[in-house]
């Protein structure tokens, strides 16, 4: 996992919709991203791609929260 200082602001992840892609996209909310807008799904051919966007909240954000909750979102 990576720091709090070394996340990206913004993050798409795009894939095939299976397991995988809410794999990744759960691991991202677990590391204290949040959802941008909902999914976006295109057909390919015979199969869908998924898309969803991702933000991290300022720092400023997450420090209004008691310690007990900023653990529980991820943050040191």
């Amino acid at each position: 996992m990576t720091t709090p200082d070394d996340r990206l602001a913004y993050r798409l992840i795009t894939g095939p919709d299976d397991d995988e892609f809410c794999r990744r996209v759960s691991e991202a909310l677990a590391d204290g991203y949040q959802l941008h807008g909902p999914p976006t799904l295109v057909a390919a051919g015979d199969r869908i791609i998924a898309g969803q966007a991702l933000v991290r909240p300022p720092q400023s954000f997450v420090d209004a929260f008691p310690e007990h909750l900023r653990r529980m979102m991820g943050y040191p």
